[in-house]
């Protein structure tokens, strides 16, 4: 933090009474999971059958969104070098609805903070907030379509699938989401989202819908990742199964590779990061169990009595939608959010952003934050408290624990002991660091 921390000067100093219990790393012992080895060849050769599509000179937008997804840039690039290859003019047009501040430079900054640029895209980045209209849903809701795309001779999309992280259906994030939503920009995000989250899969379908029926989108191509976060596949989903039967299937997939923490039970939660590189909501609400949307059911586990975050992300730009998810902070993180951008992220989230953009209790340092959700976890007893360390929730297989929780690892047939037991902060109170994990 600066020298003054306005404000927050009144917690200078405050620091819980308590001892952290020691902390063990272990990891999750995984079975042979699907691992796609050449994800260029793999989006090369999935677009094999929209060959008869393309035409000669067309101009094709290509998608790119601002999810950390692993192999962004190496499936972008081959379908941009595919569709060049099959005698068309590509291009990249950003997909991230209100992200990047609402503004084209903004998303052209997150692209370019992802590896996606001109250069190593090898062809132009096209970015407007500007949309046309292209229909009304049943209920009155304007769809917006991308004011580039809308002129391009066609469109192609490429996002990750996966299970969403505001509510559960059919569709849910993936290749329609990112067409109805992210190719919505600023505009057509908050329309979709003003109806209320347990309506958005619905509208995300039949917005999408509506814009397929236009006639230009070639198809999409879906990146499916497995628990280590890394390609498991890429599937081409040609126009008119995005949306339904085919993009289902996807997720039903996509759903069963997802990486998810191997307690049920915590008593405290440790996140040393978060970030929309990590998720749309900056923590996976799938990993943490914890949904916060009026209307939406919460999750039956994992059961996480206190959550603390110790930074946010530098591909965040200073995002730190869903900071909410949260119980306690560091004073640090205050000084990495930037506040209109943030607020803008959960303004266009409707009711996804009410309660996620709270801020959480702020304490002097990591040690601090980690005393207070130790003290508010409803643990009498520290030396029995059920506290995990993750980095971020695109990393749930690695953690730190402590006794409690390491007696159960040491039972089980999937977790392993990692290294040798060691505080958690420093006598700095800094988190300690993981390089010393065996």
């Amino acid at each position: 933090m600066s020298t003054s921390w306005g404000p927050f000067e009144a917690i200078r100093g405050l620091r819980p009474d308590g001892v952290i219990p020691q902390v063990t790393p272990i990891r999750r012992l995984l079975p042979d999971v699907p691992t796609e080895q050449d994800p260029y060849a793999a989006a090369q050769a999935a677009l094999a059958p929209l060959a008869s599509a393309v035409r000669p000179g067309a101009r094709i937008a290509v998608t790119a969104g601002s999810r950390g997804i692993h192999d962004l840039v190496v499936v972008v690039r081959a379908a941009v070098d595919w569709l060049r290859d099959a005698g068309a003019e590509p291009f990249v047009v950003p997909a991230m609805g209100s992200h990047g501040g609402a503004t084209a430079d903004g998303q052209r900054e997150m692209l370019a903070g992802l590896g996606v640029t001109p250069e190593s895209m090898g062809c132009p980045i096209e970015a407007t907030m500007e949309t046309v209209v292209v229909g009304t849903l049943d209920d009155g809701t304007p769809v917006h379509h991308d004011a580039v795309a809308a002129k391009a001779d066609g469109v192609l999309l490429v996002n990750r699938v996966k299970p969403h992280t505001d509510f559960h259906g059919p569709v849910e994030s993936g290749l329609a989401k990112i067409l109805a939503i992210g190719l919505g920009n600023h505009a057509g995000a908050a329309a979709l989202h003003a109806g209320g989250i347990p309506s958005l899969g619905g509208a995300i379908e039949a917005a999408a819908r509506m814009v397929i029926a236009q006639g230009k989108i070639l198809g999409g191509l879906a990146i499916l990742e497995n628990m280590l976060e890394r390609t498991a596949s890429v599937e081409l989903v040609v126009a008119d199964g995005i949306g339904g039967a085919a993009e289902t299937a996807l997720l039903q997939r996509a759903g069963s590779l997802m990486g998810r923490l191997p307690f049920d039970e915590l008593d405290v939660l440790v996140v040393d990061e978060m970030g929309k590189d990590k998720s749309g909501t900056g923590m996976d609400t799938n990993v943490l169990g914890r949904c916060w949307v009026h209307g939406i059911p919460e999750f039956d586990s994992p059961s996480i009595a206190a959550i603390s975050v110790h930074s946010l992300s530098e591909a965040s730009h200073g995002n730190a939608s869903g900071l909410g998810l949260a119980d306690v902070i560091p004073a640090r993180l205050l000084e990495q959010i930037d506040l209109r951008t943030s607020y803008v992220n959960a303004l266009t989230s409707g009711a996804g952003g009410a309660r996620r953009s709270r801020l959480p209790m702020v304490l002097q340092d990591d040690e601090a934050a980690v005393l207070a959700a130790v003290t508010m976890s409803g643990r009498r007893d520290w030396s029995s408290v059920r506290l995990a360390r993750i980095r971020d929730t695109l990393s749930p297989n690695e953690l730190m624990v402590t006794p409690a929780l390491l007696t159960e690892a040491a039972e089980r047939f999937d977790l392993e002991i990692a290294g040798t037991a060691r505080h958690l902060t420093d006598p700095s109170g800094c988190l300690t660091g993981w390089q010393e994990l065996g």
